[in-house]
């Protein structure tokens, strides 16, 4: 784990969500306020234009910076709550672990942070109901010696967890409001969030 590959996986997000965007931005319409896939947009854009400042230093910090810059830079719930992923994430970087068991730590520490922050937990019909399922499998394959085994197992926990919101009436956010109406559509974060895991996924299993 080091800079270089931390902005190839934001690179591979990037042009995942930006394929998908008119999707996202649908799903969005239908159940949110609409600037969902903007503000997406607009962190992945700012993270970006780190890459050269951030170059030479550790994860920890690459992970805290760039949580700073969305979280100063984003607008909506969805920029406070993955610039909280990201630096609940950063504070977790330990030079004594090999790189999967760091993610597993990481990704858990961030995922409790942004239940915190939203107070949202699992079905309610969020990005958590991704998150949560993604952290937990992580947790359980972090001494899996073959890489591609666990981005297949995340890649598949990660679209599950996004499909599982189809049929959940919202509990937090905007979504909320339209009650039983919501059921019958995906969550437009847990479908952005479901994209951004496959894009890291994908540079394991191809």
């Amino acid at each position: 784990m080091n800079s270089e590959n931390i902005f190839l996986a934001l690179k591979n997000i990037k042009k995942t969500i930006d394929i998908n965007k008119d999707e996202i931005e649908k799903l969005d319409q239908a159940i949110g306020d609409g600037d969902h896939i903007f503000n997406i947009q607009r962190g992945l854009n700012e993270a970006l234009k780190l890459e050269t400042e951030l170059s030479s230093l550790s994860p920890e910090e690459v992970f805290k910076k760039i949580g700073m810059k969305i979280m100063t830079t984003v607008g909506g719930s969805s920029g406070a709550l993955f610039a909280t992923l990201l630096m609940g994430m950063a504070k977790k970087y330990s030079k004594e672990l090999n790189d999967l068991e760091n993610l597993a730590a990481m990704f858990y520490e961030g995922v409790e942070a942004t239940k915190k922050r939203g107070k949202a937990d699992l079905g309610e019909k969020t990005m958590l109901d991704v998150l949560i399922p993604v952290s937990l499998s992580l947790n359980k394959l972090k001494n899996e010696k073959n890489i591609k085994i666990v981005a297949e197992k995340i890649k598949m926990v990660a679209k599950e967890g996004m499909l599982s919101t189809r049929d959940i009436m919202a509990t937090k956010g905007r979504a909320s409001f339209l009650g039983e109406r919501a059921i019958g559509h995906i969550d437009p974060g847990a479908r952005s969030s479901q994209l951004a895991i496959s894009a890291i996924c994908d540079e394991y299993i191809n």
